[in-house]
């Protein structure tokens, strides 16, 4: 029987497993009830490991499977699993108190990309100097900025003045989902009513007679005639 070799192991197996009966699962067996003993005695026939997956379970679960293999699998899916999951950035954006429109609009912009891929905005203001007076307006600036964004973010810290910064935090409202930015889905429609518009006018020009045929045709029986 495998698996006995004393490095520090993640799970019982064998004679490790001390419950009177265990659940005995696997992809080419029933799920089946019996006493840890039978079990052990079914495993070394097998030449695998009895190795327990699931110990909280009444009775515990465990398969016939040998260790090294199964801990492969288990990290092979570890793997795969962080693999699939999306990594989430903080990115910055930066105001002065008295921001104006055309400067805050560009930025706006970069936020709504920056959330339509799926990564957090953490945007602030900065006080420079006595300008700090103006903390109510840069409270107010980043409120707009929440409520121009609300379909694409939810604000996940209020703002907060914490020395000369006054910060608010919002994540995308579906992470790891990106979102096509407005720009991108005008260009689609743009696109796809040209492409529409442009099999239209093959199909209305294809179902029109052509002159040039019916000339060649008359052509053909005037030259015809001739000849006789």
């Amino acid at each position: 029987m495998k698996g006995d070799n004393k490095k520090q192991q993640q799970y019982r197996i064998n004679e490790q497993i001390r419950v009177r009966e265990v659940r005995i699962v696997g992809d080419e067996i029933e799920s089946t009830v019996m006493s840890t003993r039978d079990a052990l005695r079914l495993a070394e026939e097998k030449g695998v490991d009895l190795v327990e997956i699931s110990p909280n379970a009444a009775p515990p679960v465990c398969r016939l499977i040998d260790y090294s293999k199964f801990l492969y699998q288990q990290k092979k899916k570890a793997k795969e699993l962080k693999a699939k999951q999306v990594k989430v950035e903080v990115k910055e954006i930066r105001f002065g108190p008295q921001t104006g429109d055309a400067d805050y609009a560009f930025k706006l912009k970069h936020a709504q990309e920056f959330l339509s891929d799926g990564n957090k905005v953490k945007a602030y203001v900065f006080f420079k100097g006595r300008s700090i007076v103006f903390k109510e307006q840069g409270e107010v600036l980043l409120l707009r900025l929440a409520n121009d964004l609300e379909e694409l973010a939810k604000v996940e810290s209020m703002p907060v003045l914490e020395g000369k910064r006054m910060s608010i935090i919002m994540a995308p409202k579906k992470a790891g989902q990106p979102k096509k930015s407005q720009q991108k889905l005008d260009a689609e429609k743009a696109k796809a009513q040209a492409d529409a518009k442009a099999k239209a006018d093959a199909e209305e020009e294809a179902s029109k007679p052509n002159p040039n045929s019916q000339f060649a045709g008359l052509a053909d029986m005037i030259a015809e005639k001739n000849e006789d």
